[in-house]
């Protein structure tokens, strides 16, 4: 009788986690058209601002992009959208060059980043962290840890866009010409 009961046990308790599992799942699919669901961070805010290491271990700060406009785009180099839309973010990050930075901030280890943007010859700034860029994202807005995430603030420091998922250039261009 003992048996049964622990397959009874298992038995309920995998469909209460693939019930959770599938909750969660559609809450954040509800986000795939790119618009942001309700969160800490809205339009008009100022940004949060955050603190990373490079891949190399230098510290930078998002005051060092003050007064320019900048993208910060939070990913990981095992996220495929991410993979995809990153020589979206170097294509705008070529073309507007002092008006524009490009902050990437990678939810990963240093060195399959290093290796990554080396790959694809990304040359715009990259941040590496695990707990810390997690705290970002939330900070950030992203409240459910949805990746690809792209936040865009305006010169005067105050967030003007807001996108979860993959970024396509024309939503990119049109986002940016609204700041730039």
């Amino acid at each position: 009788m003992r048996g049964w009961r622990l397959w009874v046990s298992v038995v309920v308790f995998g469909f209460l986690l693939g019930t959770a599992l599938a909750w969660l799942t559609n809450r954040a699919s509800e986000s795939d058209s790119g618009a942001a669901p309700e969160s800490g961070l809205a339009i008009g805010d100022p940004h949060p601002g955050f603190a990373l290491p490079t891949p190399g271990g230098e510290q930078v700060d998002a005051e060092r992009f003050a007064g320019r406009a900048m993208l910060v785009n939070f990913w990981a180099t095992w996220c495929a959208p991410c993979r995809r839309e990153m020589p979206v973010l170097q294509a705008a990050s070529d073309k507007h060059g002092d008006a524009l930075a490009v902050v990437g901030i990678a939810l990963d280890d240093p060195e399959p980043v290093r290796r990554f943007i080396d790959e694809l010859g990304i040359d715009y700034t990259i941040l590496v962290g695990q707990d810390a860029v997690l705290d970002a994202q939330r900070a950030w807005g992203n409240e459910v840890g949805a990746m690809p995430y792209t936040v865009l603030v305006g010169p005067q420091g105050k967030v003007r866009w807001l996108h979860y998922g993959e970024v396509t250039g024309e939503e990119l261009a049109e986002a940016l010409g609204g700041v730039l």
